[in-house]
C-alpha cells in the first residue's frame, strides 16, 4: 500500500506544481517518511530554485519575488488539496515551514489491513520481473566454513530471499573451485594420509589439508609436486581429475550440510573445471591477446587495465602455462550473462581489486558486467583465523553453541515443555539469532560477533522478532478456542477494519503497509541491513500495540474482532519479514 500512496503523493503534488506553473514531472517530486507526516516532501525548494532561475532569466519581475520556500509549500498544500478527489489513499495535505506534510487516509489504513489478511505468505511481494543470477559463499572446498566465511553465506542468501520476495527470478550458485592450489594440496595430501571416514566429510578433508601445510613448509620441493598435478588436471589427465574430485565432493558434502543448517540454500553448484574442459579459459586468454592489452611478464601472460584506474596488472596465465582462478572466472561470467537479466557477486574485502579487475577484464572484451557486493569481515573476540594452519573456529562450532545456548533460555523460560519442542525452538532461535546478528550490520563495516548480544531476548535482535511473531500467534490461537474465531479463520470481512483508530493500531498498520517498499528499497541498494532494520522497527510496534491495547479483553465484539484481524495482519508481515531474513518464526516461544 505505502507504494500506491506515495505514487498517489508525488502524482497529486506534480499535478498541484504545473497547475501552478512549475515545470516537473512526477517521478522528480520528493519525498521521505517523516516523523511529522506520513510523508513530507522538500518540493517547494526545488520549486524555489526554478522560480530564482526564472528571475535571473529576466522571465519574472523580481521585483515581486515569490521565491520563498515556506510561501511555496502553502501554495502547493492548498492546491494540492483541492485534488484530493482523485487520490483516496490521501487523508490531508498541509504546510509546515518549507515542508509539505502528507498524512494517510483511513482507506489506507483499512486497505492495508485487508491485503495482509487476504495475501498472507504473499503479502510485501514486488511485481519486478527479469532473471538474477547471484554468487555467494563459493569458500574454497578444502575444510569446513569457518566464522569467516558466514557473513557471505548469509549476506547473499537474504539478499536472494529478499530479490525473490521482489519479485525476480533468481538462482543462487555456489562457484566450485575444484582445480586449484588448494585442491592440488588437498589431492596430494589425500594420497599421503587417508582420509578419515568417520567423520564429516570437510572436516576429514581439512585435516589432511593442514598436515599437507605442514610438510611443505618443511620441504618447499613438494611445491613441484602440487604444480604437476595443477597442469595434469589442466592437460586432462583422468586419475588426477578423479582424485580432485573425490576430495571436492567430500568437503562440498559437508559444507552443504552446514549451509543447510543455517537455512542457506543454493540452487546450482558450478565447477570451474568445466571452463577448463569446455576450452572456454583457452578462448578468452586468446580474445584478451587480441585486445592488444596483454604482455609478457617474467613468463606469465598479464593484461594491462590502466585505462580502467588498475596499476596493478591482471594475470591471466601462469608462468607454468596453467590457468588462474581469475581466468576461469571471466570464462564463468561470460557463461552466465546470456542465462540471465542481471548478474550479482557477493565478495569479502579482500576481493575488492580482484573483482574490480574482473569487472575491467569483461568490459574490455564487451561483456556485460556483474553487480558486486563488498563486505568487510564478521570476527569473533578470539581474532583471526587460517583454514591453511588449522587455526579457526567452524562455522559448526559457532552454530552450535548458540543453539546449546538458545536452549539454556528456553530450558529456563519453559521447562513444562516437552524435550521435543525446547530442542526445536533452540535451534529457530539460536540460528536465528546467528544470521540476525550479521544481517543486521551494513556489509560495508566490519563487526565482532558475540554470543550474548545476539540471543539478549530483551535487545532487539532476532528472538525480539520471533517472540513478537510467537506473541501474536498465542493471542490467535486463545481466539480460536474462545470461538471469536470461527473455522473459516480471519478472512478480509471478518470485521470491520475502520474501527482501528487508536494510535498504536495505526501505527502499527502504517508499519505493515511499508512492507514491499522496503523490499523494493532493499532490491535496489543490496543493502539487506535496511531490511532487518525494519523486521526489528515492524515488531516493536506490533508490541507498543500489544502493551497499550487490549485485543482478547475488550468488551466490544465488533473491536475485538477487529484487533484480532489487526494481529493476523502484523504476524502475516512479520513471519514475511522472518522469511526475507532466512530466520524461521516459531507459533510458540
Amino acid at each position: 500500500m505505502f507504494i500506491e500512496f506515495k505514487n498517489q503523493v508525488q502524482k497529486t503534488l506534480g499535478a498541484a506544481a504545473a497547475a501552478l506553473g512549475y515545470d516537473i514531472k512526477d517521478e522528480e517530486v520528493p519525498f521521505e517518511v517523516s516523523e511529522h507526516a506520513d510523508l513530507a516532501s522538500r518540493l517547494a525548494f526545488l520549486l524555489a530554485a526554478q522560480k530564482k532561475d526564472g528571475n535571473k532569466d529576466g522571465s519574472k519581475d523580481g521585483k515581486d519575488d515569490k521565491s520563498n520556500p515556506a510561501q511555496i509549500a502553502q501554495e502547493i498544500a492548498a492546491a494540492a488539496s483541492g485534488l484530493l478527489k482523485d487520490a483516496d489513499l490521501i487523508g490531508k495535505i498541509t504546510a509546515q515551514g518549507p515542508y509539505v506534510n502528507i498524512f494517510a487516509s483511513d482507506k489506507y489504513l483499512v486497505q492495508t489491513v485487508e491485503n495482509a489478511v487476504a495475501e498472507k505468505e504473499n503479502y510485501g511481494a514486488g511485481k519486478n520481473s527479469g532473471k538474477i543470477l547471484l554468487e555467494h559463499t563459493s569458500a574454497n572446498p578444502n575444510g569446513p566454513l569457518h566464522v569467516g566465511h558466514i557473513r557471505n553465506a548469509i549476506l547473499g542468501d537474504t539478499l536472494t530471499r529478499i530479490l525473490r520476495k521482489a519479485g525476480y527470478d533468481v538462482e543462487a550458485q555456489y562457484y566450485v573451485n575444484d582445480i586449484g592450489r588448494q585442491i592440488a594440496v588437498v589431492s596430494w595430501a589425500a594420497s599421503k594420509y587417508p582420509l578419515n571416514r568417520d567423520i564429516k566429510p570437510d572436516y576429514a578433508i581439512v585435516e589432511v589439508y593442514v598436515k599437507a601445510n605442514e610438510d611443505i613448509a618443511k620441504d618447499e620441493t613438494i611445491n613441484n609436486h602440487i604444480e604437476d598435478l595443477m597442469k595434469n588436471v589442466e592437460n586432462g589427465d583422468k586419475e588426477t581429475i578423479d582424485s580432485f574430485t573425490e576430495a571436492v565432493d567430500m568437503a562440498i558434502a559437508g559444507i552443504s550440510e552446514t549451509l543447510q543448517l543455517m537455512n542457506v540454500r543454493h540452487d546450482k553448484f558450478v565447477r570451474e573445471s568445466q571452463f577448463i574442459q569446455s576450452g572456454a579459459v583457452w578462448d578468452v586468454i586468446s580474445r584478451l591477446e587480441a585486445t592488444g592489452k596483454t604482455k609478457d611478464s617474467d613468463g606469465a601472460l598479464v593484461v594491462d587495465l590502466s585505462e580502467y584506474g588498475f596499476e596493478k596488472t591482471l594475470v591471466i596465465r601462469r608462468s607454468n602455462g596453467t590457468s588462474l582462478y581469475t581466468t576461469r572466472d571471466l570464462a564463468y561470467h561470460e557463461w552466465k550473462a546470456p542465462q540471465c537479466d542481471r548478474m550479482i557477486d557477493v565478495f569479502g574485502a579482500d576481493h575488492k581489486l580482484i573483482s574490480g579487475q574482473l569487472r575491467a577484464a569483461l568490459d574490455l572484451l564487451g561483456d556485460k558486467t556483474p553487480e558486486v557486493v563488498i563486505f568487510e569481515f564478521v570476527s569473533l573476540p578470539e581474532g583471526s583465523m587460517s583454514t591453511r594452519r588449522g587455526v579457526f573456529i567452524t562455522a559448526d562450532e559457532l552454530l552450535k553453541q548458540m543453539i546449546d545456548k538458545a536452549y539454556e533460555e528456553i530450558e529456563t523460560r519453559r521447562p513444562e515443555e516437552t524435550e521435543d519442542f525446547k530442542k526445536e525452538v533452540a535451534r529457530m532461535v539460536g540460528i536465528g539469532a546467528t544470521r540476525y546478528d550479521i544481517i543486521k550490520v551494513s556489509s560495508d563495516k566490519s563487526t565482532v560477533f558475540e554470543w550474548e548480544t545476539a540471543l539478549d531476548f530483551e535487545k532487539q535482535g532476532a528472538p525480539f522478532i520471533q517472540y513478537a511473531h510467537a506473541r501474536a500467534s498465542n493471542i490467535l490461537t486463545k481466539a480460536g478456542e474462545d470461538g471469536t474465531i470461527g473455522s473459516d479463520g480471519i478472512t478480509s470481512e471478518f470485521a470491520n477494519f475502520t474501527l482501528l483508530t487508536e494510535p498504536q493500531e495505526a501505527a502499527l498498520i502504517k508499519k505493515i503497509a511499508q512492507f514491499e517498499q522496503k523490499v523494493n528499497d532493499c532490491a535496489v541498494s543490496l543493502k539487506p541491513h535496511t531490511f532487518a532494520i525494519y523486521a526489528r522497527e515492524l515488531a516493536d510496534d506490533f508490541n507498543q500495540f500489544y502493551r497499550y491495547v487490549p485485543v482478547l479483553n475488550v468488551e466490544d465484539a465488533d473491536l475485538k474482532k477487529a484487533r484480532l484481524a489487526l494481529v493476523f495482519a502484523a504476524k502475516t508481515a512479520i513471519a514475511n519479514a522472518l522469511d526475507c531474513l532466512g530466520i524461521d518464526a516459531p507459533e510458540s516461544m
